[in-house]
């Protein structure tokens, strides 16, 4: 599904690169759980991001369900990410301004979803991750977890087949964040590919397969 060969990031400053992914290469079935380790500065969230196809890579190849993503145009990248991928933010990313509903709404308006498929899609998530009763509130009226769990329902609220997540539980306590990973866990059990960045060892063993990062190389991969 996923295959990355000898990607590199650099950013250049006269004849000086300065490298934050080296030569990574690393192939992802649909269904796994993968996290991906390292400590801060070894490329971990940069390897998210281009997987997203947030960033691109100084040079290398990636292929997602069988499309160059290197060779194609940053519309035709945006294109494949709105279709495949549903990305999960440490800081959450919610609209401050739009209600849990509107926001959680939001990317059903970005797909084209016409007024009744998206009060059913919207209604139906809402009741599953158990958020009925904080619809109507803003995100400044809800703690850590449950803007995160917001911002999960929205990823997932197009059926994505792949769920990135950088750092998801980083701003939340251990109860909310295995909450958080239980989840992921269920969702993946579902048939969702998840691919986590994440420095915490207990939730890296959530996954069912560790990558890890250092200085850009990618040092290890192996299954949990």
């Amino acid at each position: 599904m996923i295959t990355l060969s000898n990607i590199e990031k650099y950013y250049q400053n006269g004849s000086i690169k300065t490298f934050v992914l080296r030569r990574a290469t690393l192939n992802i079935k649909q269904g796994e759980f993968v996290s991906i380790m390292g400590p801060s500065g070894s490329g971990k969230s940069t390897l998210l991001h281009i997987l997203g196809m947030l960033d691109e890579p100084s040079s290398g190849d990636y292929t997602f369900y069988d499309e160059p993503v290197h060779k194609l145009s940053e519309r035709q990248r945006a294109e494949l990410h709105k279709k495949y991928i549903g990305f999960v933010f440490q800081s959450y990313h919610l609209i401050d301004d739009l209600t849990v509903y509107e926001n959680i709404e939001a990317p059903l308006l970005y797909h084209g979803f016409k007024s009744g498929e998206r009060k059913s899609m919207v209604a139906d998530i809402l009741d599953r991750f158990g958020i009925v009763a904080k619809k109507d509130l803003f995100p400044s009226q809800l703690s850590g977890g449950q803007q995160q769990l917001v911002g999960i329902a929205r990823a997932v609220i197009t059926s994505p087949k792949v769920i990135l997540a950088d750092e998801p539980t980083g701003n939340l306590n251990s109860k909310q964040g295995k909450e958080i990973m239980e989840l992921f866990v269920r969702l993946n059990s579902e048939g969702t590919t998840i691919i986590q960045v994440t420095h915490s060892e207990v939730n890296a063993q959530y996954g069912k397969r560790i990558v890890e990062l250092l200085d850009g190389w990618v040092e290890k991969d192996s299954a949990v």
